[in-house]
């Protein structure tokens, strides 16, 4: 069981990353890969998705594609090249797993972050969601507990 005590210092982590990252808000989440399956999530749940067709770069992760497919939606392999950061489009989501940089984040968009041992913020595991989104902030804090 969480201690309110414990979920402070979680609070507080959140407030400093998107203080750093220069997003209104932050979601901590347990990986990047989860941040990124509840943004689809939220996407599709509101019905705010363009298409069902989510575009990536064939040199990704493994868990990003099939995230996209879990999330119920299919992928097209695109031949983009990238650097620390691609956007999964037609969606505001952007993939920064390999990106933590003083005010790096885009607004409008939920740009989520992993923090692993192999990554810039070497804490083990997490990951974060940045937007500016109040309401998205809100169902994501919610559906972290149960997806």
């Amino acid at each position: 069981m969480i201690r309110y005590e414990d979920w402070e210092c979680v609070t507080k982590f959140e407030e400093s990353v998107a203080q750093y990252a220069g997003s209104k808000y932050a979601v901590a989440m347990d990986c990047c890969t989860h941040s990124i399956f509840l943004c689809l999530q939220y996407l599709k749940f509101h019905d705010l998705l363009a298409s069902d067709v989510i575009e990536v770069p064939k040199y990704t992760y493994i868990s990003v594609p099939s995230m996209i497919v879990n999330a119920g939606l299919k992928i097209k392999f695109t031949d983009e090249k990238w650097v620390g950061r691609y956007q999964l489009k037609p969606t505001v989501i952007v993939d920064a797993a390999h990106r933590f940089t003083k005010d790096m984040y885009e607004p409008g968009t939920y740009y989520c972050l992993s923090f692993a041992t192999k990554k810039r913020l070497k804490i083990g595991k997490g990951g974060m969601i940045l937007t500016d989104d109040k309401d998205a902030v809100e169902w994501l804090q919610q559906a972290r507990y149960v997806h």
